[in-house]
């Protein structure tokens, strides 16, 4: 019998600042070599919950513990913050807050430094903390210079440097294209298998996690936690819906077509179901299903690219020869791997860049000539890092910052802030200052203090990164309001799951060029596409596969078409 490593019992958790405690009896038990993950909705406690396995609450984020919380058979509470950080390593979300060093190696050996290690040994297990996660030929590379994927295996090495057990993934998937997501979660796989690490990963993205094997799933929502299983029985149930947490889309196209999934199916890889459990249901699902003709018409783009290219100064061409016609009420997304040039172009859409050659017309008209503040005005541009956009100290002032610029009216002001803070699910917290959200929460609070200044095109990078199904939904929703009402949406995102619901067409760059152009399904069952751009296919695609469907791009599409149907009479 596996020995337990971390055991919770009766545990709550109230913060200094808040009035409720934040978790409540919570009783968990999680094994030496386990691999588990930790999924809830935004609010649920999960933050929390990371917080006490590493230290961080109470130590950093003061507040009361009641209970009974052990690592390795000893009391959180009797420890500190430093003893505790030996005994669980951390990979945050956004690892760029994690580094300390300039080169890879010297970040890594950071803490072999903080612990006066020689510096014979330092280099040793250096050596193989970068061999473990494959980063050995990059040591002397420059951190600002690798790829988001390699930077979250050089924050994983400074962890493992210290030989720690148990590993904690917090959000990993989050900032990752879906390439580099799915090789963030073999490496996982290998580290948990080959080091014997005991793996904690605490991830919105379920589908992706699930494409390498987990022992248990642990949902937590209002501070309790609501199930403790493995993952066929959870993906069988409606827990996942329930609590606002995304099914993986097979899973889902299953249940559209009302087939019976139970525990003891191995629902886990769409490769391995039993095409005769389910052909029949689905054949008559996708039949019911006739397809909309979506009408095409010549209209005058209300933004085109010609030939454009860019270079930053002394590098090798970012984009080269980007041709882009965008409409009037139309939602695309522009993906691709990381570093391909996508945050680039949205920068040169929005006049942050200068074009090295080429132009980009709006309603026909050059803006070479405009001002940041005339291109403001025709673009709304929604960073990817929602920390390089505030300004303000507190959630209402900031939302209100760019009308007061405008001399709107205060009541007015008033109306558009209050309505903008309860799409993006920020009212309660409107009083707030900005420093106690979430990412997550201050990802919503960056694009709320864009939408509610109602530019014709919004640009938004990586929206809804970090965010769960519920926050997802409902900022996509009120995305698919504005484009009814005609603004032109432009969605820059590694989430194949947006792509594919939300947006009739995509655009993708793969090493500064343009080498699709066309509708999602169209795109997901390209592999060359895929293989070029660092996507991943579409488990909708796998499903169809998997039950001999020959016509997949019509399947996929079939299932969008009855998925926003089922999302618009839930409205």
């Amino acid at each position: 019998m596996k020995n337990p490593i971390i055991e919770f019992k009766n545990v709550n958790f109230q913060y200094n600042s808040q009035a409720e405690p934040t978790l409540k009896d919570i009783n968990l038990t999680i094994y030496q070599g386990e691999k588990i993950c930790i999924v809830g909705p935004s609010g649920s406690g999960k933050s929390t919950l990371v917080h006490l396995l590493n230290g961080l609450a109470p130590f950093a984020y003061e507040g009361k513990l009641t209970g009974s919380l052990k690592i390795q058979g000893k009391e959180t509470r009797d420890q500190d913050i430093f003893s505790m950080s030996l005994q669980v390593g951390t990979v945050q979300q956004d690892t760029d807050g994690q580094f300390i060093g300039i080169t890879v190696a010297e970040d890594i050996a950071f803490a072999l430094e903080n612990n006066n290690v020689p510096l014979a040994e330092m280099k040793k297990q250096v050596k193989h903390a970068a061999n473990i996660v494959h980063m050995s030929p990059f040591l002397n590379a420059r951190i600002y210079e690798l790829s988001g994927g390699q930077k979250q295996r050089v924050a994983l090495a400074g962890v493992l440097v210290n030989d720690i057990g148990v590993v904690l993934f917090d959000e990993p998937l989050a900032n990752l294209d879906p390439a580099s997501g799915l090789d963030a979660m073999s490496l996982i796989n290998e580290l948990h298998k080959k080091e014997n690490k005991t793996i904690i990963i605490v991830e919105h993205r379920l589908e992706d996690v699930l494409s390498q094997s987990v022992d248990r799933i642990i949902l937590v929502d209002e501070g309790k936690i609501i199930a403790d299983t493995t993952p066929n029985e959870i993906l069988a149930g409606s827990l996942l819906t329930d609590h606002s947490i995304r099914e993986p889309l097979y899973i889902r196209a299953l249940k559209y077509a009302h087939c019976d999934l139970n525990s003891t199916m191995n629902l886990i890889d769409v490769n391995q179901l039993n095409s005769q459990d389910f052909s029949e249901k689905i054949d008559t699902w996708t039949n019911s299903i006739q397809l909309e003709d979506i009408e095409k018409e010549e209209r005058t783009p209300i933004l085109e690219l010609r030939e454009v290219a860019f270079s930053y100064v002394e590098k090798p061409p970012t984009l080269l020869n980007v041709n882009i016609k965008i409409h009037q009420g139309e939602m695309i997304s522009i993906v691709g791997a990381n570093g391909t040039g996508k945050s680039t172009l949205g920068k040169l859409i929005c006049g942050f860049e200068k074009l090295s050659t080429g132009s980009i017309l709006f309603n026909g008209v050059d803006g070479a000539t405009d001002s940041i503040k005339e291109r403001g005005q025709r673009v709304g541009f929604v960073l990817q890092n929602p920390n390089h956009m505030f300004s303000k100290q507190l959630i209402y002032d900031e939302v209100a910052l760019g009308l007061l610029q405008k001399n709107i009216d205060e009541k007015e002001i008033k109306e558009r802030v209050e309505e903008t803070l309860k799409i993006c699910g920020l009212y309660p917290f409107r009083n707030w200052p900005i420093s106690a959200l979430s990412y997550g929460q201050k990802k919503r609070l960056s694009i709320a203090t864009i939408l509610v200044l109602e530019p014709s095109i919004l640009l938004l990078d990586e929206p809804t990164a970090g965010q769960d199904y519920k926050h997802t939904t409902e900022l996509m929703t009120f995305l698919e309001g504005l484009q009814n009402r005609g603004f032109s949406i432009i969605l820059i995102t590694h989430d194949m799951h947006i792509m594919t619901e939300y947006t009739n067409r995509a655009i993708v760059l793969s090493e500064g060029k343009v080498i699709a152009d066309d509708s999602p399904a169209r795109i997901l069952s390209n592999p060359e596409i895929i293989r070029q751009a660092k996507l991943k296919q579409s488990s909708l695609h796998d499903l169809a596969r998997t039950l001999n469907i020959t016509d997949t791009v019509k399947f996929v599409e079939k299932f969008i078409q009855h998925d926003r149907e089922v999302r618009f009479n839930e409205q």
